[in-house]
Parts: structure tokens; sequence; C-alpha cells
């Protein structure tokens, strides 16, 4: 599933291509879009919050999205042959210049002001870590209310911290030294507070476009210990380990020698 910086990229990549221009033309293939009014109206901004991505229509209108593992938004130029087949295509958003195209993303919703303010999930997200107001002492507050879960559940509550995804957990608690599935109680305030930070700072060095990297090294490496299961640590030469963790199952890999907590 794309993370936080990804999606950062990606509201990037469609505020220049959309923001100011007029949709000279819309459709899509879900019904909950049919009897939205998109043609003749102006696209204000668009941004991501966490894993989410909304288009802010001047009318008032949001169309909203979440890619989970298989979406995309492409941009093509309107004679340019598309790269995935039209069948795949949940919404086509049409201007003078420019073809933007949501490829098989599971949500596409639009929504009213109003509408947004009560979603199930946005009304209820956690601060966006690539924020410019991001605050680190309100994020901290945050892990506390989930004291009792494993700190490698509890960083990837999108309620808590918006944009963290099984890359970043594993690497930055690997880089933290920390164990995954000790609880958030375990860990004092500075050190959450130092995770925190770690973290965002990763994905402000990753907004680049390249890989994504949180190594830094002459081999190549780009990654400290996601997807290196049963392969030597870079560290200390243990072999990385992988377990499902939560009710979602989602992996997180580690060093269980480098990771036995402080």
């Amino acid at each position: 599933m794309p993370e936080g910086d990804t999606l950062f990229r990606t509201a990037y990549t469609l505020r220049l291509a959309l923001k100011g221009r007029i949709i000279s033309g819309f459709r899509s293939p879900l019904l909950t879009l049919s009897q939205a009014d998109f043609v003749g109206k102006t696209v204000i901004d668009v941004e991501s919050r966490g894993k989410n991505l909304l288009i802010f229509l001047n009318n008032g209108g949001i169309l909203y999205s979440h890619l989970r593992m298989d979406g995309s938004w492409h941009i093509y130029k309107p004679e340019v042959r598309w790269q995935k087949p039209e069948r795949l295509a949940k919404v086509v958003i049409e201007t003078e210049v420019y073809v933007v195209v949501c490829f098989s993303a599971p949500t596409v919703e639009y929504l009213t002001p109003t509408a947004l303010k009560r979603h199930p999930v946005l009304s209820k997200l956690g601060q966006d870590l690539l924020s410019e107001s991001f605050d680190a002492d309100k994020a901290l507050g945050e892990l506390r209310q989930v004291d009792a879960l494993p700190i490698g559940e509890a960083i990837m509550r999108q309620h808590v911290i918006a944009g963290i995804g099984n890359v970043y957990k594993s690497e930055v608690l690997f880089l933290c030294r920390a164990d995954p599935f000790l609880p958030v109680a375990s860990f004092d305030n500075a050190f959450l507070k130092r995770l925190i930070t770690e973290t965002r700072r990763l994905m402000m060095v990753n907004l680049g476009g390249h890989r994504r990297k949180t190594r830094y090294a002459l081999d190549g490496g780009k990654l400290w210990v996601y997807e290196r299961s049963g392969r030597p640590c870079r560290r200390c030469g243990a072999l990385i380990r992988m377990r499902r963790q939560g009710m979602a199952g989602r992996s997180t890999y580690w060093c269980p020698q480098c990771q036995q907590g402080e």
C-alpha cells in the first residue's frame, strides 16, 4: 500500500496538472459518482492526508480516493495512449491540457464539505506526518492513548498518526532499536518523540521521487530490514525475521538481535 510520502508526491503532481483548470469532461463507472457534477467546475486544490487523496472543486465538492494496494493516478496528454486498460479506470478527469485517470482504486467518493467533516475515515485521521503544521508533542499524546498496543501496531493506526505503512514502520523501529512487539507503555516519552521525529525525517528525505531509501551506503542496499526476511542484518549479521502483526496481519520485519529494546 502506498505510504504517506507516495501520496504526498502524487498530490503534488496532480496539483501541478489540475489546479486552476476547468474540468471539460468527466466519466466513471461508479454509480456513487453518477450524480456528481464535475464538468465546468474548477479544481482549486489537491491535497494528501496520510494515505488519502482529496481533489477540491470550486463548488465545494471533493473527490476522495484511497489507493490501497492496487490503485494509482496517471496524468496524460489527450493524445497519449494510456499505460493501463480503460476497463481499470475508476475516474477520468479531462481538461484542455491533461487527462487524469485513477486506476483500480477501491475507494473513490464524492463528498460535500459536510460529508468530509463526518466521514468515518477522514474525520478521525491523526496528524499527517508531512503536514507543515505537524506537532510532535500532540502526536506523542495520541500515542499515549494507545499505550497497551504493541508499538508496531500503534504507529500504523491512522487515527494516531497518519501516513505510516509497513515500510516506514519496520525501518524506523529498526533504526531506533525498538522491539515491534513491546507495548507503547514500555517506552518513555523521550524515546517515542524521537521515533516520531525520525519517521517524519525519513519521509521528508524521500519526497524527491527517487526509489525510497532509509539507508545510504555504497553497496546499493536501500533499506535496512523491510522485505529482507531470512537475510543477514546489515548491522549485526543476525537473520532478519518477519511476523504478521495485528488483526490486519500486516508484515513487520525486524532484527531480533538489534531490536531487543533499550
